[in-house]
């Protein structure tokens, strides 16, 4: 279930996923990896930012160009 609450400028771990086409422990993956920060919500609700999912698939779609 997704937060309601959500303060503006982040994404939740659903929306995260969607964002970069994978599931979500695929997010936990990035998180666990140090590629992806938790910017706020809470530890079974985490928020991230959305500039750093949106560098984070720019630099995705780089690399599977590459």
């Amino acid at each position: 279930m997704e937060s309601q609450m959500i303060r503006p400028g982040h994404l939740t771990a659903h929306q995260t996923a969607r964002q970069l086409g994978i599931t979500l422990d695929g997010v936990r993956q990035l998180v666990r990896r140090g590629q992806l920060q938790r910017s706020g919500g809470s530890p079974r609700q985490p928020w991230y930012a959305v500039q750093d999912v949106a560098a984070l698939a720019t630099k995705r779609q780089q690399a599977k160009a590459a």
